[in-house]
């Protein structure tokens, strides 16, 4: 699969990659999830944690991907959640909301993940009074 990512992502330009102009660019598998995992560093403790876990658990699951659109799909959606996180730590609340056409896009499974993964969030992450508050335990 490597090899496939690899061939492809350069496939998207003949240029060595500018930082000027990554966001333009698709990145080989393995520099896209280090670069994911560098920028959750800069997240709060609980949502790198998060984050990291299922960053991890996406890429080991389309390891053995040999479509390329399916490919292409998933490291342009990638990129473009690299490219959405907040590069200020101070600002890491300050994420964009989804778009509703791409509800509309979902299939019933990701539908599903998407409303557990809200359900995860809101557990470790609730503000209260627009700080952030220590993740409740249940009872």
């Amino acid at each position: 699969m490597y090899c496939t990512f690899v061939r492809l992502a350069e496939s998207v330009t003949t240029k060595h990659l500018d930082l000027r102009r990554a966001s333009g660019t698709l990145y080989p598998p393995i520099p896209l999830y280090r670069r994911l995992l560098r920028a959750h560093r800069r997240l709060p403790v609980e949502m790198r944690l998060l984050g990291d876990d299922y960053v991890k658990a996406e890429f080991r699951r389309h390891r053995e991907i040999t479509n390329p659109v399916h490919i292409m799909g998933f490291l342009t959606q990638w990129k473009m959640y690299l490219d959405e996180l907040p590069r200020d730590p101070s600002d890491s609340r300050s994420f964009k909301k989804l778009d509703p056409t791409v509800y509309e896009k979902m299939s019933a499974e990701q539908l599903g993940q998407l409303y557990e993964f809200m359900h995860a969030t809101k557990e470790i992450w609730k503000p209260v009074n627009g700080e952030r508050a220590e993740p409740e335990t249940k009872k």
